[in-house]
């Protein structure tokens, strides 16, 4: 997809106007609500419902709407070959899917205490190739086989070898064997689980996201999405409990962040999905007023990994309490705002958002 000026005469993409700004704005919200959940505050006790409620807000669907948003870019990127039949851009997606599988990996080992992201992008990638001209329903249908058949699986295998699995993302450090196990279930997002929500970014990507009617269907079906599953899991806990087990089928039911469960799952996409029509309808405020969330989308992977180091070098093991925590929050994400959006206008693509984009592709 084409790059496109931010009515802004100093804009490096000047004279093109295909890119729907909308995107880049809700990738911006996703990369700080991941910022958020990843500083914290760490929760204590006797803390307000107030301060949990905000802290738990974006916990778990920062990462649902950046992963759909990477299935997006990606059926974005190769809408030309699919419409056309003009060949793939495999050497660019593959050459990405590499840069992020091992970076992802050795940010792994920086003393940061989160679960990075960019292996599991990266290794969705290279699963994505395949699909990539697959029919709409196919996809969709391997979507849904995900999300029903991955949570039932991620129990399973729990119950059959008696182990908690540790949500921690492989690092480069790890044996091999490791890695791939991490990768595919122990991980903090298990393929068998995160497949569903890139699968249903690769069809969003497919629909046509700058007309009206789309965006309200986007905005209406993301709010159902969004409730009804909280409401199912509220009516099942009022009935029968919370879980009481830590791999027991009666998790199933679960909607907590990061449960991988199917009732979270569906929430947590509906959300975003949400975010994404808003933003996407809001397409004229964008542009105008919201500029400056545009250039940090642009800017995401560069931020993720510059907060990362942040994170490792300059703020653990803090925070050590809620206002340090929020402070912190609040410092990090104007920081980075305010230097994406200089960089954009005056230097263009963001550092690491370049090295993406070599080497050029081998074929025309």
């Amino acid at each position: 997809m084409t790059q496109a000026p931010v009515s802004n005469t100093k804009d490096r993409s000047a004279g093109k106007s295909h890119r729907l700004h909308g995107l880049d704005a809700a990738r911006a919200l996703a990369i700080i609500g991941m910022l958020a959940v990843n500083v914290g505050p760490r929760k204590e006790d006797g803390e307000t419902q107030l301060a949990v409620l905000i802290y738990d807000l974006p916990h778990g669907r920062a990462s649902l709407l950046f992963m759909i948003l990477a299935g997006i870019g990606m059926s974005l990127m190769t809408k030309r070959s699919r419409k056309t039949g003009a060949p793939l851009p495999w050497q660019t997606i593959v050459w990405r899917a590499t840069l992020l599988i091992f970076s992802g990996a050795a940010l792994q080992m920086l003393d940061h205490d989160i679960s990075v992201i960019l292996t599991y992008y990266g290794v969705l990638f290279f699963c994505g190739l395949p699909l990539l001209r697959a029919p709409t329903w196919l996809v969709t249908a391997l979507a849904l086989v995900s999300l029903a058949a991955g949570p039932v699986v991620w129990l399973y295998l729990q119950q059959q070898t008696a182990t908690t699995f540790d949500f921690m993302a492989p690092a480069l450090t790890d044996p091999l064997w490791t890695m791939v196990h991490a990768t595919l279930l122990t991980g903090a997002y298990p393929l068998a689980v995160w497949f569903a929500p890139f699968l249903l970014g690769l069809v969003l990507g497919r629909l046509a996201l700058s007309e009206t009617a789309v965006q309200h269907r986007l905005i209406g079906w993301g709010a159902v999405a969004t409730t009804v599953p909280m409401l199912a899991w509220l009516y099942l806990v009022m009935n029968f409990g919370f879980p009481d087990s830590e791999y027991g089928w009666d998790r199933l039911m679960s909607a907590e962040p990061h449960s991988q469960m199917p009732l979270w799952m569906i929430s947590g996409c509906g959300s975003a999905v949400l975010v994404i029509g808003m933003f996407l309808r809001g397409e004229k405020v964008v542009v105008h007023r919201l500029r400056w969330l545009v250039s940090a989308g642009r800017l995401a992977l560069t931020i993720y990994v510059a907060h990362l180091f942040m994170l490792a070098w300059l703020v653990r093991p803090g925070p050590h309490n809620v206002v340090e925590g929020y402070l912190t929050i609040a410092i990090m994400s104007v920081f980075f705002i305010a230097a994406a959006h200089l960089w954009w206008r005056h230097l263009g693509i963001g550092p690491l958002e370049r090295l993406l984009r070599w080497p050029p592709r081998l074929t025309r």
